[in-house]
């Protein structure tokens, strides 16, 4: 697990500047550096040591050296594919997965990202060719950014990385701001950023001759399959994700598991015991309130497979704790469960370096209750006259009613009643609505966004979706969007930030594929969600976690931000800096800070704006370089640039 950056272009390159660009993500390779300089590029690198500890540095290179490459992620395959490789008469000079890939470009070229199974972003520069070939991971593991000028192109693991270019100028992107104040995460391909953008998932580049050219190598495959026996799908499950699992756990390092409490950790953790004989470390967080806290139900399972389990408990008093987040993130983010996904990954990291996850369980078998929300919206027809009446009524209560509450199922399924289904779905995951977005961007905002539609994003991936139902459709929209866009950064941020890896094996290409292709009704039935897993794990979990309902990794920010976050949203969002900006009309922020403190829940649309806020003081108004201190966040809980 490493951090990389480089520079390719027609003209001469500047090593030194990719040193600085490595030096500004150490945190993601603490344990040593390589750089490759040529007259037309320079590679550069951060190594988090997991495989081959002792011999496996980057740069790595061909036989003859005229192919180099760097690495981030893992190749949970590269046993298999070294033997292969040696087959076809190819030497190798470390134990690493990573040189793996430059024998593998010389055998099948760009078409070597099809023979990869793992998490990945990496970079091959072939100099006979003088070509420079960028890949990223099927499902988006592993981040990387680019940015294309001229007869030059720069990337790195971080947008950090990137902006160490004096000649990148740190100009916003307004329709990433637009984008991001619906989904909570800029999407890609766009940055916060106007210049830089991230490679998608599942794409690769390839820059020659001062041309840059990206393109789809794989997308998952909804179309559904017939199975004729439940019992035996059930058991195939099982068969995968030990196998999925198994492969994760090869490591030189400790190893350990995050344990939510869910279905998907625990299945992980149960995958793990049955298959070594050491005691799998565990480690959970916590709140004092008990509606966000489910350690009792990771307890359970840690007891059950005797773990070594660690806890800890997440208090309000983070404001040191913000800074830290703006800087690592690097561009607005606006889930909170960053928050306790930093504790985690830092309390984590004090015992391994590499921890095993849950990420994906819910996109893969049907997790989540807004999916069940959906299903039932999809059974009413609505007359179109009564349409926008609905909409608004269900608005209305939305505002009204408290977090969780009965009220709010039913004024969430009046919202949605009246829109087509990808709209629907857009609606569900809005922070900021369009209606909402227009009441809060000033003049000057609203008229460079004209004509800028967000929801645009998931009507393209709805479109595109290979599935039968909307529901499968659906599910197809998270795994290329919100999976990657929001679920995937946060715990490869909060992780490398910690200098920690992590695996997540319901994110097995092998896997998915397999799992895409049931049939919706293995997915979901009768308002249950995670049918066909539930079934598969039963024997192997306590029975109150199959059926007690799904809690998410959520904090209690509506409260955080009535009592211990309360100065700080006024004075972040209302002083004369975030004014200055002209963004943002001062009144519409105003009354949202007091109709939440009057008891309206608006914490999400707050927290987002707060984590722009914090962003912009950061990397704009002071140019940030390096990771702040707990000082940097004042005695008024004000940001101090």
């Amino acid at each position: 697990m490493c951090g990389i950056a480089g520079i390719v272009s027609t003209g001469r390159v500047d090593g030194r500047l990719v040193r600085r660009m490595c030096e500004v993500i150490v945190h993601r390779g603490p344990d040593g550096e390589g750089f490759h300089d040529a007259e037309h590029v320079a590679l550069g690198m951060r190594r988090l040591a997991i495989i081959d500890v002792a011999g496996g540095d980057q740069p790595v290179y061909n036989e003859d050296g005229t192919v180099a490459a760097v690495f981030n992620g893992e190749i949970y395959n590269f046993a298999e594919l070294r033997e292969e490789l040696r087959g076809q008469g190819h030497r190798f000079t470390t134990a690493s997965d990573t040189e793996c890939l430059v024998h593998l470009y010389e055998e099948y070229g760009i078409d070597l990202v099809h023979r990869l199974r793992g998490m990945f972003a990496f970079a091959i520069w072939d100099e006979k060719k003088q070509r420079l070939l960028l890949a990223r991971d099927r499902i988006g593991k592993k981040p990387l950014y680019w940015r294309s000028r001229g007869t030059s192109l720069s990337f790195g693991s971080e947008l950090k990385a990137l902006i160490q270019d004096p000649a990148i100028p740190r100009e916003m992107d307004v329709v990433a701001l637009h984008h991001y104040l619906t989904y909570q995460y800029v999407p890609a391909p766009w940055s916060i950023y106007r210049e830089v953008h991230k490679l998608p998932p599942g794409h690769l580049l390839v820059w020659q001759d001062g041309v840059a050219e990206v393109r789809r190598y794989w997308r998952l495959d909804f179309t559904p399959r017939p199975v004729a026996d439940e019992e035996d799908a059930a058991e195939q499950l099982r068969e995968l994700l030990l196998e999925a699992t198994r492969v994760r756990m090869m490591s030189e390092r400790p190893l350990g598991a995050f344990l939510s409490g869910g279905i998907d950790s625990s299945a992980i953790v149960a995958a793990m015991v049955r298959q070594t004989s050491e005691r799998v470390k565990t480690f959970s967080i916590g709140f004092d309130d008990r509606e966000f806290d489910e350690r009792r139900y990771a307890r359970m399972v840690a007891e059950r497979y005797n773990t070594d389990h660690h806890e800890l408990v997440v208090t309000p008093s983070i404001l040191s704790m913000l800074p830290t987040l703006a800087w690592h993130f690097d561009e607005p983010f606006a889930d909170s469960s960053a928050i306790p996904s930093f504790y985690l990954a830092r309390m984590g990291a004090q015992h391994v370096t590499v921890a095993l996850n849950g990420d994906g369980g819910d996109e893969c078998f049907g997790g989540y209750r807004r999916y069940v929300a959906m299903a039932r919206a999809g059974r009413v027809s609505v007359p179109p006259s009564t349409q926008l009446r609905l909409e608004r009524l269900g608005s209305l209560l939305m505002a009204r009613s408290a977090p969780r509450s009965r009220l709010r199922k039913v004024a969430r399924i009046l919202e949605l009643l009246g829109q087509p289904a990808p709209r629907r779905y857009a609606r569900l995951m809005s922070y900021f609505t369009p209606e909402q977005k227009a009441a809060l961007y000033s003049d000057a905002l609203c008229e460079q966004l004209l004509g800028v539609d967000s929801y645009q994003l998931l009507d393209d991936a709805f479109a595109a979706s290979s599935a039968d139902s909307d529901i499968g459709r659906i599910m197809d929209i998270d795994v290329n969007t919100y999976l990657p866009g929001d679920l995937l950064v946060k715990m490869d941020i909060a992780t490398m930030a910690n200098s920690l890896e992590t695996r997540s094996p319901f994110l097995d290409h092998h896997l998915m594929e397999w799992a895409a292709g049931l049939p919706t009704n293995l997915k979901l039935r009768s308002g249950t969600t995670k049918y066909l897993l539930k079934k598969a794990v039963a024997e192997w979990l306590p029975p109150e976690l199959l059926t007690r309902p799904k809690m998410g990794f959520g904090v209690p920010l509506a409260v955080w931000l009535r009592t211990e976050l309360r100065e700080l949203s006024w004075d972040v969002l209302t002083d004369r800096t975030a004014r200055s900006r002209e963004l943002f009309r001062p009144d519409a922020v105003i009354e949202l800070l007091r109709e939440h403190h009057q008891g309206r829940d608006h914490s999400n649309r707050i927290w987002a704006l707060i984590q722009f806020e914090l962003w912009h003081r950061m990397f704009l108004d002071s140019s940030a370089t390096t990771a702040p201190s707990v000082d940097a966040v004042g005695g008024n809980g004000c940001w101090s640039p």
